[in-house]
């Protein structure tokens, strides 16, 4: 019985027991899915990345280029991270060391125009746009950040590389080409290609000479113009290089940064430059050693030059010292002569200026008599014709007053009594002591007789004063 009752009782514990575990590992297995459900619903974003969400429940697609936390649908959701900035590096080392690069590749193998090949470390650096509508458009075409660079940047920059040496010889990409087949092939990465035209011209260049009759110096380097095929950029109207289309424009790539290592050409081409090198270096040094030569040549001549001029100058200072004291005496001589010529030609000058002075003071007299008499002359004029004047004023007078006479007549006796009256106030008449009259039957008048006694008083009293000898 007892048996029996423990049989179904442990049977049903089991059971129980069962029932509980499958409930607690179902819990446990749902708490991990949703775990699992949460964790795959946000992911998060670092700097330097793009980040693109294909969202296959809804067809959506987002594009995220900043650092954060985003939402994305469990399950349903991929997401595909593509590096903002992506290096190429074709075999290019600095300082010994490999540059950390995206991609680490072979030198890229070109050919020139000439046939010569050569091998071209570079290195190529890109950014990825950050507008969101050509990330979408790259990332639709190429579909992941592996499949870009080895279809697109990789392909892409070898081909521009292997395209722009075509548009150099050898000789002229290592003789100085290098800096602007670096700018053109930086130019037609970023641009695009320039448009070219294949044709013939002619290049200058050295080469080995050909070994035959006239020469059996293989290692002869010889300048022959030679006619080249060329990739010959084609210009539009404006001058300006015409161009292919960018495949990089269509998703928004830009070129940040293009670096050229030291090429390494052929073997033959190799050759060439350095037995060409070592051709100019000689010929530099045999012009060196010309130049120097020609240089001691000449110091030679020029010492000697010197010597001779010195010698010239001594001979030629002698000679001026010579010639400087004869002209001393000469001069000398030549003053006193003529300091004599002087004396003489100032005695001579005296004399001349004494006769001119006497000849000066004669003329002056002379011109004074001669003044003088003019102006006696003058004066001698001037009297007569003052006294012509004046006699044509009395003729003009006595012509007047013979127009009228009795009145001029009157005037006078006027004038008479006015005279003869005051003085006659006190004045006691004699009897005369001589007769006045003409013993003519005329009679005298008083006025007359009067004036003969003033007369005769007059007379009298003149041979008074007058003294007796």
């Amino acid at each position: 019985m007892d048996q029996a009752v423990k049989t179904p009782l442990i049977s049903t514990l089991s059971t129980s027991l069962f029932s509980g575990l499958k409930k607690y590992f179902m819990g446990i297995v749902g708490a991990l899915v949703a775990l699992m459900l949460a964790m795959s619903s946000f992911f998060t974003t670092e700097l330097g990345y793009t980040y693109v969400v294909q969202d296959t429940l809804f067809g959506t697609i987002r594009v995220f280029t900043e650092p954060g936390v985003h939402f994305k649908v469990p399950m349903f959701s991929n997401v595909y991270t593509y590096n903002q900035a992506m290096t190429l590096n074709f075999g290019n080392q600095e300082n010994g060391e490999v540059i950390r690069a995206t991609r680490q590749l072979t030198e890229v193998e070109v050919q020139f125009a000439d046939t010569y090949t050569a091998r071209i470390p570079a290195t190529f650096r890109f950014k990825l746009s950050g507008d969101p509508e050509k990330v979408v458009a790259m990332h639709r075409e190429f579909r992941s950040y592996d499949n870009l660079i080895d279809s697109l940047l990789l392909k892409n920059a070898k081909n521009v590389t292997v395209v722009t040496a075509t548009q150099y010889t050898g000789e002229e990409f290592f003789q100085g080409g290098l800096n602007k087949f670096k700018v053109q092939l930086e130019d037609q990465l970023q641009n695009g290609l320039y448009q070219t035209e294949r044709r013939q011209v002619e290049v200058e260049q050295t080469d080995l000479a050909a070994v035959s009759s006239d020469n059996d110096d293989a290692d002869r380097l010889e300048r022959k113009i030679q006619l080249v095929w060329k990739n010959i950029i084609l210009q539009d109207n404006s001058g300006q290089a015409m161009r292919l289309a960018n495949p990089l424009d269509s998703y928004g790539i830009q070129v940040r940064q293009v670096t050229i290592g030291r090429p390494i050409p052929e073997k033959r081409l190799d050759e060439l430059l350095v037995k060409k090198k070592d051709l100019v270096a000689k010929r530099i040094t045999a012009i060196q050693a010309q130049e120097t030569a020609r240089a001691e040549a000449k110091t030679a001549q020029l010492e000697k030059e010197i010597e001779k001029a010195r010698a010239i100058q001594d001979a030629q200072r002698a000679k001026e010292l010579a010639i400087i004291s004869k002209q001393k005496e000469v001069e000398m001589e030549r003053q006193q002569a003529e300091l004599e010529r002087v004396r003489k030609e100032k005695e001579q000058a005296v004399a001349v200026l004494e006769k001119e002075t006497q000849l000066e003071i004669a003329t002056a007299e002379r011109d004074i008599q001669k003044a003088n008499a003019e102006a006696a002359t003058y004066a001698a004029k001037a009297i007569r014709e003052k006294g012509l004047a004046e006699a044509e004023v009395a003729k003009a007078h006595l012509l007047a007053k013979q127009a009228a006479k009795d009145i001029y007549m009157a005037e006078i006796q006027r004038d008479i009594a006015g005279v003869m009256y005051p003085a006659l106030k006190e004045t006691q008449i004699k009897m005369p002591e001589y007769y006045v009259g003409d013993g003519s039957a005329t009679p005298v008048s008083s006025l007359d007789v009067f004036t003969s006694l003033g007369a005769m008083d007059h007379l009298k009293k003149t041979m008074a004063a007058t003294p007796t000898n």
